[in-house]
């Protein structure tokens, strides 16, 4: 089975509701690497409920439709991809405890021809069920590695934010533990890929990875330590591009130039010298 591209464009991916509360906003915290130091108090505000404060990333979960990719007949290779991009703007601060609507709708795919893949475009908007006012606007790039070739239009795939040639303004180095993924997965995204052996290596790793969106929130993580001092109402929007795998365990270093409101950044993997997340962009208020 291969991708048909009006058949995919013309997909309906029904709208998700979604009612988190404290726990769950306690438990994405925590999948993406808050709470590891118990003395840190600026940690804690986002891993106890007294006085609880949100990580802004957590916007990109909210209103997640599932595993649309697997669960409908698109004609991808599920088992073979992997997030390409992701991004997240909020509208508002995100509350701890809601029912949100999801509204997804695919934007765009593109094949990048045999051999190369294709991406799959989306974007979802998040509102409050109760008020109807937006929470955030969620986009992602799926990377479909195996489904190349299937004859779509030609299309170009966005440029992606430029990181500046100077030496970084600033650094944070954040540590991943084995069983992170474990932790994040339940914050929505099940994929074998992040836990069973087999299935990753099925797919072409030696054991299972960390979650795109994992990589995402500890990105965040670092960029809202450093260059906010933990204040989640200063970053306002965050995306950026996921170039290599990182496997549960393996320390992350985010590498961050402030231009005005802007930050952009990248994330490597220390034990491998390899840039795990790039193109990064960050909007924050002063």
């Amino acid at each position: 089975m291969a991708i048909s591209y009006d058949k995919l464009m013309a997909i309906e991916i029904p709208p998700r509701e979604q009612t988190y509360d404290e726990k769950d906003c306690i438990l994405y915290a925590l999948g993406v690497g808050l709470g590891h130091d118990p003395l840190n108090e600026d940690e804690l505000a986002f891993v106890y409920e007294k006085n609880l404060k949100v990580l802004p990333t957590m916007g990109a979960i909210l209103g997640h439709p599932g595993f649309w990719i697997r669960d409908r007949d698109t004609g991808i290779d599920w088992v073979r991809i992997v997030n390409g991009e992701q991004g997240v703007r909020l509208h508002a601060p995100l509350k701890g405890q809601n029912t949100v609507i999801g509204r997804q709708r695919i934007v765009e795919v593109i094949d990048k021809g045999a051999g190369k893949g294709a991406l799959v475009l989306t974007e979802r908007q998040v509102t409050d069920k109760a008020s109807g006012e937006p929470v955030a606007t969620v986009t992602q790039t799926t990377f479909c590695r195996a489904d190349g070739g299937f004859g779509g239009p030609p299309r170009q795939a966005p440029e992606p934010h430029p990181i500046p040639a100077r030496a970084p303004d600033a650094v944070c180095d954040l540590t991943t533990r084995p069983e992170t993924a474990l932790i994040y997965r339940l914050s929505g995204d099940r994929n074998p890929l992040h836990a069973e052996p087999a299935v990753a290596k099925q797919a072409g790793y030696p054991r299972p990875i960390m979650h795109g969106l994992g990589n995402f929130g500890f990105a965040g993580h670092a960029v809202l330590k450093t260059m906010c001092g933990y204040d989640p109402q200063r970053l306002v929007a965050f995306a950026c591009r996921f170039t290599a795998p990182v496997f549960p365990g393996e320390t992350l270093r985010t590498e961050m130039w402030r231009d005005g409101t802007m930050v952009s950044f990248r994330t490597r993997v220390i034990e491998r010298d390899v840039i795990a997340v790039n193109n990064g962009r960050a909007e924050v208020r002063s």
